[in-house]
C-alpha cells in the first residue's frame, strides 16, 4: 500500500522520472501476480488426470446382515409364471348418442343413435378352467367381454358376479389346462417388499414392472357408500411404486415367489397417468369374494354391528393410552354381532382373530375375510386391559347363515342380473308388501331393457313376486314379451318391456 501511495505522488514531468514510474509500475504487477498464483496454488484441488482402471471401485448397493453384499431380487421366474396368467380384458358397450343440434331444435324428440364404446384392462386367471378375476369397474355395464390371453387366444367373457364394494368381478371363458396364479398371503406382505405389476397399461400386452410395497391399509374413499345398490365399502389397498398405467386395472399385484398378493386397481395421479403411486385390493379379500361369487352366485359379507373411529393423538390422551392404537367402537347395532358377544361402547378393538388392528380399514379388511355365522376372536381393550370376545358375526340383515343367490337356470342366466329377495327394512321404507331386488345388472336381458342395479321388482304381467324363485318360475313359462313393474330405492315407479 505504501509504495501504491508514493507511485501516485511522484512528479512525471521529467523523461527520466516518468521512465523509472513505468519501471516501477511493471514490477509491482509482476509482484501481485506471481502472490496470486501462490494464493492460487494453495485453494485449488489440482486436476489429475486419471483411467477408470485406476479408480476404486465399489458395489452400490448395500451391506447385508454379515456385512457382505445382499442377494438380488430375481424376478426372471415370477415373471416368466405371471404373464402366462394374467390376460387382457376388452370390452364394448353400446351408448346412446344425441345430436346437440337436433336437440336445440326437436329436443327430446330428437332422433337418437347407438355407438359402441371401447375398454380394457387386465384380469387373472385363478382356476385352470377359466375363472378370471377383474376389477368391476372394468366390465361394468359392458354388452361385450373378450378375455385374451398370452398365447392370443381370445375368448369371450361371462360374468358370473359382481362386487362393487370391492370393486371386484369374476369372469367365466370356455378353456381349460390353463395357467393361474395361486393366492398368497396378503396379510403376511410386508412394507419394503419387492413385488411385480403385471398387466396391459396403454394396450401394451404383457408388460412387468417392478417396485416395493410403500405402505399397507391404505383407504382412499375411491369406492362411494350406496346402501340402495348394496354398496358398502372396503378399502385397504396395498400401496406400491410399481409402474402402473391406465389399463393395468385388474391385474396382478405379485411377490418375489410368484404368488397373487393383489389386483391392482388404482393409481393416484392428476393426470390420469402414473406419477409414483398405484394400490392394490389385498389378495385375502379377492380370494374371499371370488370364491363367494363362485359357490353362491353372490358375496357373503359378515358385520361386526359396530361404528367405528380411528384413535388419534387427542382422543389417545383422552382414553389414557400411551399412544394411539386400536380402533375405537362409539356405538352399537341393536341386536348385533358385537352387542350380543358383549362388547360395549368405549371398548377399543385391538386385534381380529391374531391380526393387529389399528385403524378402520385394517379393521374392515380382516372382518370382510370372513362370512355370516364365522366365530371370530376379537381382541378389545377395556380399562386398560385386554380381554379375548368370541364373535358370531352377522349379515347385514342380523342373519347367520349363508344367501345363496346363484341364478341356477338358463333363464336367470339369460337375464344377466343377480337377485335377492327384498329386506323387510327395504320393504317398509318403499310400503311395499313384497319384491325382488336387483343387485347387480351383468348383461344380458335386464341390461338390454334399462332395469338398473337397486329395482325392486314386484309384479311381472301381474303376477306377483316374493322370491328369486317367483321371478324364474313365471318367465320360464313366458314367450313374447313381458311387462315388468317395481320400484327403485328412492321412490320412482318404473316399467320396463322385457322381450323372452
Amino acid at each position: 500500500m505504501n509504495f501504491d501511495r508514493h507511485l501516485v505522488n511522484l512528479n512525471l514531468d521529467h523523461p527520466m522520472k516518468r521512465t523509472l514510474a513505468y519501471i516501477s509500475m511493471a514490477f509491482a504487477g509482476a509482484l501481485l501476480a506471481l502472490g496470486g498464483r501462490d494464493l492460487l496454488d494453495r485453494h485449488v484441488v489440482p486436476q489429475v488426470s486419471t483411467s477408470a482402471s485406476q479408480l476404486p471401485v465399489r458395489y452400490v448397493n448395500l451391506p447385508g446382515p454379515s456385512g457382505g453384499t445382499t442377494v438380488a431380487v430375481d424376478f426372471i421366474e415370477p415373471a416368466a409364471e405371471s404373464v402366462n396368467a394374467v390376460v387382457h380384458v376388452t370390452t364394448e358397450t353400446a351408448v346412446t348418442v344425441r345430436d346437440p343440434f337436433a336437440d336445440f331444435f326437436w329436443g327430446y324428440r330428437a332422433p337418437s343413435t347407438q355407438q359402441l364404446r371401447q375398454g380394457a384392462g387386465s384380469g387373472v386367471i385363478i382356476s385352470p378352467d377359466g375363472y378370471v378375476v377383474t376389477n368391476n369397474h372394468v366390465i361394468e355395464g359392458a354388452d361385450k367381454i373378450m378375455v385374451h390371453l398370452n398365447d392370443r387366444r381370445a375368448f369371450e367373457g361371462k360374468v358370473i358376479g359382481r362386487d362393487p364394494s370391492t370393486d371386484l368381478a369374476l369372469l367365466k371363458i370356455d378353456a381349460d389346462d390353463l395357467s393361474i396364479l395361486a393366492f398368497g398371503n396378503s396379510d403376511d406382505v410386508k412394507v419394503g417388499e419387492w413385488v411385480l405389476a403385471v398387466g396391459n397399461p396403454m394396450n401394451l400386452t404383457s408388460t412387468v414392472t417392478a417396485g416395493i410395497v410403500s405402505a399397507k391399509a391404505r383407504n382412499l374413499n375411491l369406492l362411494q357408500n350406496d346402501p340402495s345398490r348394496d354398496i358398502f365399502p372396503i378399502e385397504s389397498f396395498i400401496q406400491t411404486d410399481a409402474a402402473v398405467n391406465p389399463g393395468n386395472s385388474g391385474g396382478a399385484l405379485v411377490n418375489a415367489k410368484g404368488e397373487l398378493i393383489g389386483i391392482n386397481s388404482a393409481i393416484a395421479s392428476a393426470t390420469g397417468q402414473y406419477v409414483g403411486y398405484s394400490f392394490a385390493i389385498p389378495a385375502n379379500i379377492v380370494r374371499k369374494v371370488t370364491n363367494d361369487l363362485m359357490e353362491f352366485g353372490s358375496v357373503q359379507r359378515a358385520y361386526i354391528g359396530v361404528s367405528i373411529q380411528d384413535i388419534d393423538t387427542k382422543l389417545a390422551s383422552e382414553l389414557k393410552l400411551d399412544r394411539p392404537k386400536g380402533v375405537y367402537v362409539n356405538g352399537l347395532t341393536d341386536g348385533g354381532a358385537a352387542e350380543k358377544a358383549g362388547i360395549k361402547n368405549g371398548d377399543i378393538i385391538v386385534k381380529v382373530g391374531n391380526i393387529n388392528v389399528d385403524n378402520v380399514p385394517q379393521l374392515q379388511e380382516q372382518v370382510g375375510k370372513f362370512r355370516p355365522g364365522d366365530r371370530v376372536p376379537v381382541t378389545v381393550l377395556r380399562d386398560g386391559r385386554e380381554s379375548v370376545v368370541d364373535v358370531t358375526l352377522r349379515g347385514r340383515e342380523g342373519n347367520v347363515a349363508v344367501n345363496n343367490t346363484r341364478p341356477r337356470t338358463e333363464t336367470m342366466n339369460a337375464l344377466g342380473a343377480e337377485c335377492r329377495t327384498a329386506s323387510a327394512d327395504e320393504l317398509k321404507a318403499l310400503k311395499l308388501e313384497h319384491g325382488v331386488k336387483v343387485t347387480a345388472v351383468n348383461g344380458g336381458k335386464f341390461r338390454a331393457a334399462g332395469i338398473k342395479d337397486g329395482f325392486i321388482i314386484t309384479r311381472i304381467d301381474q303376477e306377483v313376486i316374493r322370491t328369486p324363485e317367483d321371478l324364474d318360475r313365471v318367465l320360464k313359462g313366458k314367450r313374447g314379451g313381458v311387462l315388468i313393474e317395481g320400484v327403485y330405492p328412492n321412490g320412482m315407479r318404473a316399467y320396463y318391456g322385457l322381450g323372452l
